[in-house]
């Protein structure tokens, strides 16, 4: 019998279609989730089960001239431990590209309340990245 379970949640930390104003860079929040609470809590209301998700994140350049570039992506935990800086040397994004990042399964420091600042820029204003996280548990 094979077991098939898969839990998503689409998160996004900017809306470049959304905003009035182009921009020359800015610094993003993104909520990442290592792992999530769920069903009933267990004997002495301590907190329910939990189940680890891997977590696909998008810096998706919106511009269809413009490239930006990703100074830095700072991976933190539910505590504010800074866990992981993603990006060594800043990432150039072309117009309409996009560049992903990946927080394994099996990664358990970030928790509940993980997240990512990201840092980016560009030689003149532009429309903001959208950036998004989907989170999955996929087993066979």
């Amino acid at each position: 019998m094979k077991i098939f379970a898969l839990i998503l949640l689409l998160l996004g930390a900017s809306s470049a279609f959304a905003q009035d104003e182009a921009s020359r860079g800015e610094t993003l929040y993104l909520p990442v989730y290592s792992k999530i609470w769920h069903g009933d809590l267990i004997q002495d209301n301590k907190y329910p089960q939990d189940s680890l998700l891997s977590a696909l994140i998008s810096i998706r350049n919106t511009s269809l001239k413009t490239s930006i570039r990703v100074i830095s992506a700072r991976y933190y935990s539910t505590d504010g431990k800074l866990l992981k800086e993603y990006i060594a040397t800043p990432k150039l994004i072309n117009p309409m590209g996009t560049l992903e990042l990946f927080v394994e399964r099996r990664e358990t420091a970030g928790g509940s309340g993980a997240n990512l600042i990201i840092q980016w820029d560009a030689a003149t204003a532009t429309n903001a990245p959208i950036v998004q996280a989907v989170h999955a548990d996929i087993r066979g």
